[in-house]
């Protein structure tokens, strides 16, 4: 991957119209997602007495996330992308698919979006808290390490096949769809262990809400490696620089 791809853009880039109406459009899709998703768990968490570890509120938390990501990528995708995960948006500067200063644009609109989906959630029920990311016991750190840098490289991965390669053709039609689901599987298999975040979003908004940050660096540092390592491999082997070609914002 060359490292002249990744450009940084200009100042007078946050604000032209359509960067804010694509932040904008960020900030929409992430209060969607988390809303749902987060939701979703307080919702079987208040139904069960607080049986959201079961295995029953696992596969609930796969498909609300997998719904709602599905959702909230599709009504982003044709003003900002529908990156609607900070993660995403770093593996597309890598890429040279956005700006750095664009991307930065997305970062703010994406955290502000879940802490707002989170302070709604916490009034509309009345003072339910909305759980922050943890792990479980037999979890430290360094697993969970290991958890989010495999899932993210898999979403990432999932994102630049279906909807950042100019040779996707009709695939991208389906690129919502893929990566809906490529959350709610990594969902079953890494949410018992450290709730399978993938997304520094959704894991700042409720930290922020119920003010817990124990181990929250690793919802940031796992899914920038693991995003990370998928644009590269993905971008520097596959699409290369032969095949490679700016896409319009739309296409991330």
């Amino acid at each position: 991957m060359p490292i002249n791809r990744i450009a940084i853009g200009g100042p007078g880039e946050v604000s032209q119209p359509d960067a804010l109406k694509a932040a904008l459009a960020e900030f929409c899709s992430m209060l969607i997602f988390v809303f749902a998703g987060e939701g979703s768990g307080m919702a079987f968490s208040k139904l069960t007495n607080d049986g959201s570890t079961t295995p029953s509120g696992l596969i609930a938390a796969a498909l609300a996330h997998a719904f709602a990501l599905f959702v909230a990528v599709s009504v982003g995708a044709n003003i900002s992308g529908g990156h609607v995960n900070p993660a995403v948006t770093f593996g597309a500067i890598l890429g040279g698919n956005i700006t750095i200063v664009r991307g930065i644009l997305y970062w703010i609109a994406q955290l502000l979006g879940s802490v707002v989906a989170c302070l709604l959630l916490k009034f509309a029920t009345g003072g339910m808290q909305t759980s922050a990311f943890s792990l479980s016991a037999d979890v430290n750190a360094w697993n969970a390490l290991v958890f989010e840098i495999v899932m993210t490289f898999g979403l990432v991965y999932t994102v630049y096949a279906t909807a950042v390669d100019p040779r996707r053709g009709n695939l991208g039609i389906i690129a919502p769809i893929a990566i809906g689901f490529i959350v709610g599987a990594n969902i079953l298999a890494g949410g018992a262990f450290d709730g399978a975040s993938m997304n520094p979003a959704v894991s700042f908004g409720p930290a922020v809400v119920s003010w817990s940050w124990a181990n929250h660096w690793v919802y940031w540092v796992g899914p920038f490696i693991g995003a990370a390592i998928a644009a590269v491999v993905y971008d520097g082997i596959f699409i290369g620089q032969g095949t490679h070609e700016q896409l319009p914002i739309a296409d991330y």
